[in-house]
């Protein structure tokens, strides 16, 4: 009986590891994630190479490189106003989008004037980065590669799947944050 009371109590003891942890599911979310960086990168080149193709061809203006990845050319240029626009700024502008091609996707008239604050408001993001760039009633127009533009959803309507875009952007006024006055 003594036998039988301490075999069981030494399985009992024998059997009291504590939990095993769980491995992980090795999962292809790696070979994903590269395999669409790669495309990312594929499509950017393409779509560069596309636009600088296209500002070699217009000899008329005088393209820019931003900082951000886009290209553009002042239609009027106001180099009056040096203290350009800052985050927290309201700006009231327009704006006009088309394909490379000059194909309008829309209209001024049909997203009409708008009124936003400098990085608090949602804009796509070549359009956030280009009301940056310009001052106060300056007019320009800017060629976005996809990724600064709708990238690949587009915008459910009428703009497509990685579609580059050119966008034409009027400033109307600015207003400055009483921060950036000071």
């Amino acid at each position: 009986m003594k036998k039988g009371l301490f075999f069981f109590l030494g399985v009992f003891l024998w059997s009291c590891d504590g939990p095993e942890p769980r491995r992980p599911v090795q999962g292809k979310t790696d070979q994903f994630i590269e395999k669409s960086v790669i495309r990312n990168k594929q499509i950017l080149a393409f779509e560069e190479a596309a636009i600088k193709q296209l500002i070699d061809k217009d000899t008329l203006h005088d393209y820019v490189q931003s900082g951000s990845g886009s290209w553009f050319f002042y239609q009027i240029q106001n180099p009056a106003d040096s203290l350009g626009i800052a985050p927290d700024d309201t700006v009231t502008f327009t704006y006009a989008l088309s394909d490379l091609n000059g194909q309008p996707i829309y209209t001024a008239d049909e997203i009409g004037v708008l009124t936003v604050r400098v990085d608090k408001d949602e804009l796509f993001p070549g359009l956030r980065e280009a009301i940056k760039v310009l001052n106060n009633k300056e007019e320009a127009t800017f060629l976005f590669p996809s990724a600064m533009g709708y990238g690949y959803p587009g915008d459910q309507n009428k703009i497509g799947t990685n579609v580059p875009l050119r966008c034409r952007i009027t400033i109307l006024n600015v207003d400055k944050s009483k921060e950036n006055t000071l």
